[in-house]
């Protein structure tokens, strides 16, 4: 595939989306950007969630993983089933009953004002993180396939691609990307069939002889009870994917923006349900093309592991351009996704929660002060991705975004569930400090776990985070008034 047919692929995927926009962004409210004037479908929401839920990184890391972890990581999504649960009957109902835009504004009316800055502060943190994670990623791979022959700087890539989301989103927000990640999530489970049909084609599979295969590859391996003190291990896995899903989608503005567009909590509590069957389900898929996409490298002789076998194979392999085409139009659906989504969320919660502009401005100079906002996180974006060029390593970039989700997220965990589980309150003004001094506990003991406990954490340091900052605020309680 050529460089030009990528670059008219792009064009005409973002002149799709573009289009979209245009037909639902009539209006350009603060309530058409913040919560789409809660008039979503539940459907259209739990679909386009796949998609944002999935984003760059699973296209491309999770069969990248396989070599390496086998099927673990199916443990992690064992658990998110557990997680979206708890969301689904705790934090929604909640969330419904306060009739919230962002559901930091929560911990303002449990604790205090100092408590709630400190919440979205870790939120902003934490997206800015992630988003910059999924789209350094796609960027890496664009990069190599072709702006790197057209003499195109990283930098430039990155700013052309938050350019072209911020075409689609600046007027009305999670009003268009309800139905852009719709579109978006379609796209990618297409290229995740497709990829899957030519692979196995060319190991000679079909039907029920493809299922079959991957269950009997010895990569297939599921679970691992044989040592509690591996970060494989079951019981570790499976609970950290429980609280991965509370804290990235329940606590995350980014993920609750969707589904607090939805009409009523029966609705949404209908979308969490669905969307839970269905992401399990396509995560076994793309475990299932790691599996393939192995295999296929073993047999061809191709020297390419983790997070670029996939783009590799898809592109520089002998399976043909459909499958390279399909790829490289998955990765983009993929990709942004998640990404409009996140740029969203970061203007929403800055807005609301930062700046609490529904309280001090007139709604005319809302809507202006929110798109500077959304200027002014793109800019953020651009350049946090750029310096994650000059530091992210070769490890498996899923590994990485839930290892530092771990620290940045796990006050919220804390936060959330000392304020539902218990009817305290604390001393506000010591809880910036107790967010920002659990993290840091939790990296000093996860560095030297190995070596004073003979345990690893892994991605099970967001409870070792959520339960420091927990430990904390019961220092610094006070009954209830």
């Amino acid at each position: 595939m050529t460089s030009l047919q990528i670059i008219l692929l792009i064009l005409g995927y973002f002149s799709i989306l573009i289009l979209i926009s245009f037909l639902t962004n009539k209006g350009g409210s603060n309530a058409d950007f913040f919560t789409a004037k809660r008039q979503s479908p539940w459907y259209v929401v739990a679909f386009g969630m796949i998609g944002a839920s999935l984003s760059g990184v699973t296209f491309i890391s999770v069969p990248g993983w396989i070599e390496a972890s086998q099927f673990s990581y199916f443990q992690v999504v064992l658990g998110y089933i557990l997680g979206y649960a708890v969301i689904g009957l705790i934090l929604l109902p909640l969330y419904y009953r306060l009739n919230l835009t962002s559901i930091y504004t929560y911990l303002q009316q449990r604790f205090g004002d100092y408590t709630y800055k400190t919440g979205a502060s870790f939120f902003l943190l934490s997206r800015v993180v992630g988003a910059s994670f999924r789209l350094y990623l796609v960027a890496i791979v664009l990069q190599s396939l072709v702006f790197d022959a057209m003499n195109i700087p990283f930098w430039v890539t990155v700013t052309i691609t938050i350019l072209l989301i911020w075409l689609y989103t600046f007027k009305s927000g999670i009003k268009t990307i309800v139905w852009t990640d719709t579109l978006q999530t379609l796209f990618m489970l297409i290229a995740v069939g497709v990829s899957i049909v030519y692979v196995s084609e060319d190991l000679g599979l079909n039907g029920m002889a493809i299922i079959h295969f991957v269950a009997d590859s010895d990569l297939s391996k599921t679970f691992f009870f044989e040592d509690y003190k591996s970060a494989d291990y079951f019981w570790k896995q499976f609970f950290s994917g429980a609280f991965i899903a509370i804290v990235m989608t329940g606590l995350d503005q980014d993920m609750m923006q969707k589904n607090l567009t939805c009409k009523t909590l029966k609705d949404a509590q209908k979308n969490m349900f669905w969307f839970t069957i269905v992401l399990t389900v396509v995560n076994l898929v793309f475990l299932s093309l790691g599996v393939l996409l192995t295999v296929y490298a073993e047999q061809n002789g191709i020297d390419a592991v983790r997070d670029q076998l996939f783009p590799t194979i898809a592109t520089q392999s002998d399976l043909g351009i459909g499958i390279a085409l399909f790829f490289i139009l998955g990765l983009i659906a993929a990709a942004y996704s998640s990404a409009d989504s996140a740029l969203t969320s970061l203007t929403t919660s800055f807005s609301i929660d930062i700046l609490e502009i529904e309280k001090r401005y007139a709604p005319e100079r809302q809507v202006r002060i929110r798109k500077q906002i959304h200027i002014l996180f793109s800019i953020v974006l651009i350049l946090t991705i750029i310096i994650f060029k000059y530091v992210i390593a070769d490890e498996s970039v899923i590994a990485k975004l839930f290892t530092y989700a771990g620290y940045t997220y796990g006050p919220l965990l804390g936060l959330y569930s000392f304020g539902l589980f218990t009817s305290w309150q604390v001393r506000d003004k010591w809880v910036p400090l107790i967010a920002i001094l659990s993290p840091i506990l939790s990296g000093i003991i996860t560095v030297n776990s190995a070596a004073w406990f003979g345990f690893e954490f892994g991605f099970f340091v967001l409870v070792l985070n959520g339960a420091l900052t927990f430990l904390g605020l019961i220092l610094v309680h006070r009954k209830k008034d």
